[in-house]
């Protein structure tokens, strides 16, 4: 495991900076033919210039009080119940650490994996960013492709594709942030391939796996499937290197490869190794999340879902005035439905949530979001009783059924697909977004190969010791 350690840090790792800036002059060379071409092909205005924007000097001096360069690698993860986006970045040790979060400006559909084409899902999973997958050319500003549907993804029969993070605050099933939010992702992204980073990794979930969250959620039907996500996020959270990621079996595997130091991608699984000292680090961090989740049940905490209308929003765009896709469909935000101890819904009474604080663009490493209000374990008050033509929620309620088994859950439609949204004046459609954005990264347009051949600094190559283990 030590060496799959190694190999995979490598894959993720950068070179020095004399070397970094030749290949910031290959991956400028790329953009500019990127744009050349959409001009010639749609005679549309070239914004390739966007794609040349340095990072921000405020997280330049963020980078050097933690020990990071701007061509370290990165790592993304997102949560949709907070709407945040965090970058994660490596320091000279090799190991990362939280550089900064970005609140979501808009994201629809509902908590859970995207199943199908036109579910207006934002995908849940581990998913992998290429240079080939960024687009400087976006009529969404900037965008890169999240690399939906992956193996898992396409193991379990999902349709769909060109999920983007993107800017324009609107949202048909993508990470949509305002465009001086991509604009600065994008650079991080950038400089970070151009220092040798051959692959980010992206960990798109639904909410922090706090315990708290986890014993909420525990009578949901995306339960095993959300629980088999914190496996992959306690390796991370462990290790603090972005682990390696297999699929087989119909499951994802998290720092093993099977026969040659390779992961599978689909298929049975074969004979499976890691490094044992990650995994006794792992199962133990899992058995003492275990135990605080039981200890939640045990107090009472009342098991929920929530349900939107169509996605949301972080609140730290509550008030600003910014354009939207939806806004009615995030006005009322989500509805909190008590469940009983068989996943049924309680009808006697829905509570709503705490409006979340705004989350500052740069800011700490933020405390777990609590996903239930306190409200919930109190004694709720009765309902009124439903008009004789039947109570407006028994559409809602109609809806869920018991819990099942992730693998025969139908596709995520709590409520009925909402109508596409209009965008603001003078921009596509959301529809139009594979169109315009897909074919058109500059990695597909030079093909990048000097990157992709180029030595790697061993640097961020270290091998982990169990004093890496600890947090």
């Amino acid at each position: 495991m030590s060496n799959l350690i190694v190999m995979k840090s490598a894959e993720a790792s950068t070179k020095s900076l004399a070397n970094g800036a030749a290949t910031r002059f290959a991956l400028a060379a790329a953009l500019a033919v990127g744009g050349l071409a959409l001009a010639g092909c749609e005679g549309a205005t070239d914004y390739s210039n966007r794609a040349y924007a340095p990072i921000p000097g405020d997280t330049e001096a963020l980078m050097r009080a933690k020990d990071m360069t701007d061509s370290s690698p990165i790592l993304i993860r997102t949560y949709k119940k907070d709407a945040t986006l965090e970058i994660w970045k490596a320091d000279s040790t090799g190991r990362y650490r939280y550089l900064k979060t970005f609140p979501i400006c808009r994201w629809s559909g509902q908590l859970g994996p995207k199943m199908r084409e036109g579910d207006r899902q934002v995908p849940e999973g581990f998913y992998s960013i290429t240079p080939a997958q960024m687009n400087p050319n976006s009529h969404y500003y900037l965008s890169f492709n999240v690399g939906y549907p992956n193996a898992y993804d396409r193991e379990h029969g999902r349709s769909g594709g060109s999920i983007m993070v993107h800017g324009v605050c609107s949202s048909a099933g993508c990470f949509s942030m305002t465009d001086k939010q991509i604009g600065e992702i994008y650079a991080l992204a950038r400089e970070a391939f151009a220092g040798g980073q051959r692959e980010i990794q992206m960990q798109a979930l639904p909410f922090r796996m706090t315990a708290k969250n986890l014993a909420a959620m525990r009578e949901d039907r995306n339960i095993a499937f959300w629980r088999e996500l914190k496996v992959g996020v306690d390796h991370f959270d462990v290790t603090r290197r972005p682990p390696v990621v297999a699929v087989c079996g119909g499951h994802y595997h998290f720092g093993v490869t099977g026969a040659g130091g390779r992961a599978p991608m689909g298929g049975p699984c074969p004979a499976l190794t890691g490094d044992p000292r990650v995994e006794a680090a792992v199962a133990s961090k899992e058995q003492a999340d275990d135990a605080k989740v039981a200890a939640l049940v045990q107090g009472g905490l009342q098991p929920v879902r929530v349900v939107y209308a169509d996605g949301g929003q972080n609140a730290a765009f509550a008030t600003d005035g910014e354009p939207m896709s939806r806004p009615d469909a995030i006005a009322s935000g989500p509805q909190i439905v008590p469940l009983d101890a068989k996943g049924n819904p309680i009808v006697t009474a829905i509570a709503k949530p705490t409006v979340a604080k705004p989350v500052a663009s740069v800011a700490a490493s933020a405390p777990p979001v609590t996903l239930v209000p306190a409200s919930l374990t109190a004694q709720a008050p009765a309902a009124k009783a439903p008009a004789a033509g039947g109570s407006p929620l028994d559409g809602l309620f109609a809806l869920f059924g018991k819990k099942k088994p992730v693998a025969d859950a139908p596709p995520v439609d709590l409520l009925q697909p909402a109508a596409a949204a209009p965008l603001p004046p003078s921009r596509p459609a959301d529809g139009q977004q594979a169109a315009a954005d897909e074919p058109l990264s500059f990695g597909r347009a030079m093909g990048l190969r000097a990157l992709a051949l180029r030595p790697i600094d061993r640097r961020f190559g270290v091998d982990p010791t169990m004093d890496a283990l600890a947090e």
